[in-house]
């Protein structure tokens, strides 16, 4: 038993070790290389299939085509029988309502169908189910110490990202899994005015299953919440 108890105490101790001699950067690329080993991100050209649950709303499913290198976006989601389409190819922007390329102005304004909401998807679903690789573009500074830290019950390696100010504002934490690498959480908060976190402010996110997806392990499966209170936000659900 003492020798149990000495090989426990070594391991706990080394893996502290691990934590405080990593930088920020060699935690990422550990984690891309958990994620991503093949680097097949910057060429990613696939479909996701994803499943939104809120409370008190009904279901929404989006399905989404990521084609990076040809720069092309879209996606279709339905929602209540309503379905919409938003593409980006490029620079081109094109919409859809059940199927007609020429809504109204009045179903432009009603179900939001702008370049701008078509933008606001693209960056939302290329950043969160691009991670942990795309905290490697510009603009993203990535903390150089590494933090040990305990989130429900279970220790993490934890690694800052902030930007510079033509980027964002938010400053985000991201978990990874000490032994693995894999990333089971990350959680963001707002600044102030002087650059500070506001604690009461933003969310995490609780990831758990893992899909392959071209040669990328994501997380099936995104359950938000607030910061604040643990007020539960909603569900994302890959389906692919």
């Amino acid at each position: 038993m003492k020798i149990l108890a000495t090989v426990i105490i070594g391991l706990i101790s080394f893996q502290f070790v691990i934590a405080q001699d990593l930088t920020g950067n060699a935690l990422l690329e550990k984690a891309i290389k958990h994620h991503d080993p093949n680097q097949n991100w910057s060429t990613f050209n696939g479909e996701l299939f994803v499943t939104m649950s809120t409370p008190n709303n009904s279901t929404r499913d989006s399905h989404i085509t990521i084609n990076l290198p040809k720069e092309f976006f879209q996606v279709k989601a339905t929602r209540d029988s309503v379905t919409t389409t938003l593409t980006l190819d490029k620079s081109t922007f094109t919409r859809g309502l059940f199927g007609n390329d020429q809504p109204s102005d009045q179903e432009i304004k009603q179900y939001n169908l702008t370049k701008e909401r078509a933008t606001l998807y693209k960056n939302y679903y290329t950043y969160l189910y691009g991670l942990p690789m795309k905290l490697k573009d510009p603009g993203t500074i990535i903390d150089n110490n590494v933090e040990r830290k305990t989130f429900k019950g279970k220790d993490y390696l934890v690694l800052k990202a902030s930007y510079d100010k033509t980027t964002g504002s938010d400053v985000w934490f991201f978990y990874f899994d000490p032994e693995t690498y894999a990333m089971e959480i990350y959680q963001f908060f707002k600044t102030d005015e002087n650059g500070a976190i506001q604690p009461d402010s933003g969310e995490y996110i609780l990831l758990s299953e893992t899909t392959t997806i071209n040669g990328i392990k994501m997380p099936k499966i995104r359950a938000w919440y607030y910061n604040k209170d643990d007020g539960y936000l909603g569900t994302d659900t890959l389906t692919n």
